[in-house]
């Protein structure tokens, strides 16, 4: 089950701000979130993927209130839910933000191919958001959102969140919300061989997103940009990145089928998750001569100290 995506589906192959209720967005700490990602120019893009996405969705959009408020959940995402007055004032609160979180909500949900489209009659700009994974085709339709596609979409969400607003791929398992395994080449395996993370919830019902990892820990020289689910050898993510619950090993918590996680059990409740695959390369290593975002000046060979490539700090 896969899909490099941050992903890709079909041939295709992310809280706080809300009281936790149903937000959805980005994880990413620091950065600007209207900045676009860059265009990729990774060479898999133009090998076995059909599409390539990147993960840069910052922590902030996660947190951003009111999706489950403003009707989207229920009117889908059609022209009919994206008109709403209900909408438009959710948009109008921070369009900087919201611009971020319907990005990657599209994106996780609408069939690569589609586009999803709102115009802003404040200030007459029309915002058109491109689909990919299409994980979510009956809410993507302008259905209401089943509760395996609220699961999927949250969990999407929530795999696609970088702390450091910095883009890198990954390989995405799972099943979308009708239940159809997302396709994985052995290509996409091999290259993306590195088991990370997994990631569910529900945002659109407020009951948490969470995250747990199934990778080695890091040893003190190695960083990710993936840090909120990554584990050093304290058995802790790097990074604490609210909303989001560490839940320890997946393995815990979850059912494994194959390469990907089935279902994911915390308090009582069962859902439907991703997990997610990353590229050996995208782990950075103090010493490598390159002062990496995950890595600070300092006196030592550690990533937090990193002489050899950040220099000593003033």
């Amino acid at each position: 089950m896969g899909n490099v995506e941050n992903g890709r589906r079909r041939g295709v192959g992310v809280l706080s701000r809300w009281a936790w209720g149903l937000a959805l967005a980005v994880m990413g700490a620091g950065c600007d979130p209207g900045a676009r990602e860059p265009a990729p120019a990774d060479p898999l893009a133009t090998q076995e993927q059909a599409a390539l996405s990147y993960n840069s969705l910052s922590y902030n959009g996660l947190s951003f209130n009111g999706l489950s408020f403003n009707g989207l959940s229920f009117n889908g995402l059609s022209f009919n839910g994206l008109s709403s007055i209900d909408f438009a004032s959710w948009y109008g609160a921070d369009p900087a933000l919201a611009e971020e979180v319907m990005r990657y909500i599209v994106r996780c949900a609408v069939p690569e191919g589609q586009t999803r489209t709102y115009t802003d009659a404040q200030t007459n700009t029309v915002h058109t958001w491109t689909g990919l994974l299409g994980l979510a085709p009956g809410w993507a339709g302008g259905a209401p959102a089943t509760v395996a596609e609220q699961q999927i979409v949250s969990a999407c969400l929530a795999a696609h969140s970088n702390p450091f607003g910095v883009s890198v791929p990954i390989s995405v398992l799972g099943r979308d919300g009708l239940g159809e395994e997302i396709p994985a080449s052995d290509f996409e395996l091999a290259t993306f061989a590195q088991p990370e993370s997994c990631f569910f919830g529900n945002l659109f019902q407020g009951q948490g997103l969470y995250a747990g990892s199934q990778n080695p820990p890091l040893d003190a020289t190695q960083s990710t940009t993936r840090a909120c689910a990554v584990v050093d050898g304290s058995g802790m993510p790097r990074m604490t990145c609210a909303p989001l619950v560490y839940v320890g090993s997946c393995s815990d918590v979850c059912t494994q089928t194959g390469t990907a996680f089935a279902s994911c059990t915390v308090g009582g409740v069962s859902f439907q998750p991703l997990t997610t695959r990353v590229r050996a390369a995208d782990l950075s290593v103090c010493g490598d001569g390159t002062c990496q975002v995950t890595e600070s000046c300092g006196a030592s060979n550690t990533y937090d100290a990193c002489a050899a490539d950040c220099g000593a700090c003033p």
